[in-house]
Parts: structure tokens; C-alpha cells; sequence
């Protein structure tokens, strides 16, 4: 490929993300979080009286609790005031009429999600699709064939009304209750959008299925919450994709998933998330897996301006497993703090853990992780790889692992390795023809490949070229 269609790829590929539209609402919120707020909320969604119940609970929970600061060499988080965020904004558009075909959103809406590709992802690489603008799922879509076989692909206020035994049992009873966290608790208060995966025993989707969560307007929150359930024997895997505009205020984002995994039931998560430099993404996600249920968490944090993640798996019954795959990238002003939590709590579960972050123009990257292995959990095994690489001496790259081991028949591995880029291995490519570069991307792309060979290719492409944008500096 040359100079000149390298320069094209990476200008379209940074318009995809860097442009904004006018603001147009049917429906916003005041700034701050009060009980009024969470009943407009509530009633604007026309939500039964047990879900309104659970939004004040969870604020009650919320205005309880401290802000996470004790953490050592947390992201600093004292400019997040939950006070000066929009909680909820309801595009225009009829969400409740529910809209399955792309030409009847409004232009503007319609437009935003042509640039970021959906239609097409949709047509080529999905079994379904759904796509958030602001606080609403505006488009919601699935192919007949998995319909006919009992799977449910809707969005969350389509679920609570027409699934509401599922909801109460599983909606942040088991996996995320509010208690978990103040964001947890601050997500289930004003929770808006989001998706319901519900797979049937034994049935299995062959093609991915996609939620795209966009914030277009100026210091908003935004807090899509994701219910997967995938019983006995079902396979499903979800593709989450995240972007936003960068303005001067802050934006926040809190999202929650839950993902159930059933006896020899296999649920993959991926995740490539572009939010932009002046967002907060602060989400909670944890899966509880059955007897050899399988769960895999695949992560990729390119954007925002500090970001608290850490995908948690429970396992619960016997040989049940986790792999987690996670990348991370920091640039000038970014504090990304990822990694994996996994509980072992039955006997011959497995868990892996794969982490790898890139820092430059002194970035912030931090694997974070709890490995906790319960006493009778007797021949589980897990081994935890952190894997850093550094541009340049202002960046920074920590790894904070902690194991709880209360079992004594158990296998544990954990390695770390922290580098920069060698002068001698760009001097080896630069001698096969390579600029500098082209040398310093293709030592990253290779990297970061276990990440990119687990995702469908249009989504590999994607995420190669948004690193090599952050490389250049040319996306925030």
C-alpha cells in the first residue's frame, strides 16, 4: 500500500471518530443526580414500579458511599462531579416504537453511524445489531434465522417490558448489584439503554452480535447496561464497540454488564473502546460460569482520559474456566487502569490472563488484577502474563497482581515484563526497508496480535489502525 493510500486509510479512519453533531433531544435531564431525576427518568422510560424501586435503592447506595480514592496509584478521579453531568438524554427518535430498519432514523442520527461503519459491519459480519446514541437504543436488529431458534437480542427497555421475569431474577441481583461499587450503584440509579442477549440451551450463534455505544453531546453521562444470558450448552459471542467526540468539559461514562454463563455454555465479550480524551470511563462487568461453562473477555482501551476497568469472572461450578486478553493504550495526559479479576470457587476451574499495554509521550498504563482461588477449590490452575512496552522514558507502566491462594492443590504462574522498544530491532527492520515509522508500528502490531487474531477481521483491521493513529497522536 502506498504513502498516499496509507494517509487516506488513517484520515477515514480518524474522521470515523473525531467529528460531532448538533445536539437534538426529545428529552434531557437536569444536571445532577436527585430523586426527582431518578423518578423522570423512570417515568419518561414508562418503567414498572419494581424497576423505579431499584433505581432509588441504588441511589440511596450511591449517596452512601465514598469516592474510590484509597486505591494506590489510582487514576485521580476529583474532576468527576456527578453534579455537573447530564445523566440522561433521549434522542430524537421514537425508541420505544422500536426501529429495525436503518432507513427510518433521522438523518443526523442515521448519518453519525454510517461514518462509524455499522451498516455495513451489519451486513458482512453480524448476526445482529444494535446502536445506542445518548442515553436510548435508537436501532435494534436481528437476523430471522437466530429469532426462529428462541434467541433475543433487544434492548433493555424492550426486556424489562416484555421479559420481566428474567430481568428481576438477573438484573443486578447476582453479578453487579449496586453495592459493588459507588459507580455500580451510581449505574443502576440512572441506567438507560443498553442490551438483552438471551441464548436458549444447546443453541449456538454462529455470527457475532454487536451493541455501538455513542455520546455525541458535551458533559453527559452515559450508562448502557449489557444482560447476557447464555443457558446450557449455548454459544453466543458480543461485540462491544464505544466511541465520542472530544469537547472541553467531561464526559462520563459507567457502564454495567452481567453476563451468566451456563453448564457448558461459551460466552466471548470484546470489547474496542475509542472513548475520546476528555471522557471517564469507569465500567463494572463480571460473568458467573457454571460447571464447564467457558468465558472470555477480549479488551482493547485505546481512548479516554482515565480509565477503571477490570472484567470479573465467578467461577462457580466445577471446571469452569476464564480468558482474559486485554490491551491497553496511554498517551500524552491518559491514565488507563485495566485487568482481570477472577474468582475460583469450585474445584478444577481454570483461568488465564493475558494483559498487554502500550505507554508513550508519558502515558500511564496499570495492569491491576485479583487472582482468588477459594479454599476446596482443589486442582484449579491460573497463570497471569503482563506484558509492557514503553516509547520513551516519560512513560510510565506498573503491574499490581494479587493472589489469594487459600488452596494448597493448585497450579499458579505469573510473569511481567516491562520494555521499550529496542533501538536494535528498529535498525533490523529499517534494514529490510522499513522508515522509522513503519518499524516502530509493525513491532507493535505484532504486539498486540493475540488481541486482534480473536476478533473478526474487519474489527482486527480496526483495531490495528486505531493504534497506529494513537501512535501518531492524530486521534483525541
Amino acid at each position: 500500500m502506498s504513502s498516499e493510500q496509507d494517509h487516506l486509510q488513517d484520515t477515514d479512519t480518524e474522521a470515523r471518530f473525531d467529528f460531532k453533531k448538533e445536539e437534538s433531544s426529545a428529552f434531557k435531564t437536569e444536571k445532577g443526580l436527585t430523586e426527582e431525576t431518578i423518578r423522570l427518568i423512570s417515568e419518561d422510560k414508562d418503567e414498572p414500579e419494581w424497576m423505579l424501586q431499584r433505581r432509588l435503592r441504588a441511589l440511596e447506595q450511591f449517596n452512601a458511599m465514598p469516592m474510590p480514592t484509597s486505591w494506590p496509584e489510582a487514576p485521580d478521579l476529583s474532576e468527576v462531579d456527578v453534579e455537573e453531568i447530564v445523566p440522561y438524554i433521549r434522542p430524537d427518535v421514537d425508541v420505544r416504537a422500536g426501529v429495525d430498519d436503518w432507513t427510518e432514523l433521522p438523518d443526523d442520527i442515521k448519518d453519525t453511524f454510517d461514518k462509524l461503519g455499522i451498516p455495513e459491519a451489519e451486513k458482512n459480519a453480524l448476526s445482529g445489531v444494535g446502536a445506542q446514541y445518548e442515553s436510548e437504543v435508537v436501532y435494534q436488529n436481528m437476523q430471522e434465522q437466530w429469532e426462529e431458534k428462541g434467541v433475543i437480542f433487544c434492548d433493555m427497555d424492550e426486556a424489562v417490558r416484555e421479559h420481566p421475569e428474567k430481568l428481576k431474577e438477573h438484573f443486578m441481583t447476582k453479578a453487579v448489584p449496586p453495592s459493588d461499587n459507588k459507580f455500580a450503584a451510581l449505574h443502576g440509579a440512572v441506567w438507560s439503554g443498553g442490551s438483552f442477549v438471551y441464548v436458549p440451551e444447546d443453541v449456538t450463534v454462529e455470527m457475532p452480535v454487536q451493541a455501538y455505544f455513542r455520546m455525541n453531546s458535551e458533559g453527559m453521562g452515559q450508562f448502557e447496561h449489557t444482560l447476557i444470558i447464555a443457558e446450557d450448552g449455548a454459544e453466543v459471542h458480543y461485540i462491544e464497540g464505544c466511541s465520542a467526540p472530544k469537547y472541553s468539559a467531561f464526559n462520563l461514562h459507567a457502564g454495567g454488564v452481567e453476563v451468566f454463563v451456563g453448564e457448558d455454555a461459551h460466552v466471548q465479550y470484546s470489547t474496542v473502546q475509542n472513548w475520546s480524551k476528555n471522557t471517564y470511563n469507569l465500567n463494572t462487568k463480571r460473568a458467573i460460569v457454571e460447571s464447564e461453562g467457558r468465558m472470555e473477555w477480549i479488551s482493547g482501551s485505546m481512548g479516554s482520559k482515565a480509565t477503571m476497568l477490570y472484567p470479573s469472572s465467578v467461577l462457580k461450578g466445577r471446571g469452569a474456566s476464564d480468558n482474559h486478553i486485554t490491551i491497553a493504550f496511554a498517551g500524552d495526559g491518559q491514565d488507563i487502569d485495566t485487568g482481570a479479576k477472577v474468582y475460583h470457587n469450585a474445584p478444577e476451574t481454570k483461568s488465564t490472563i493475558e494483559s498487554k499495554s502500550i505507554s508513550k509521550d508519558g502515558g500511564r498504563t496499570n495492569y491491576r488484577g485479583l487472582v482468588h482461588i477459594a479454599d476446596g477449590a482443589e486442582n484449579s490452575s491460573t497463570a497471569v502474563e503482563c506484558d509492557a512496552l514503553m516509547f520513551d522514558n516519560e512513560s510510565t507502566s506498573d503491574t499490581m497482581p494479587y493472589m489469594e491462594i487459600n488452596e494448597s492443590s493448585v497450579d499458579v504462574a505469573h510473569e511481567a515484563t516491562v520494555g521499550k522498544i529496542g533501538d536494535e530491532d528498529v535498525f533490523y527492520l529499517q534494514s529490510r526497508g522499513l522508515d522509522d515509522d513503519d518499524a516502530k508500528q509493525m513491532i507493535v502490531s505484532g504486539f498486540i496480535e493475540p488481541i486482534t487474531e480473536e476478533l473478526p477481521i474487519e474489527y482486527a483491521v480496526e483495531l490495528n489502525r486505531l493504534v497506529e493513529l494513537e501512535m501518531e497522536g492524530s486521534l483525541g
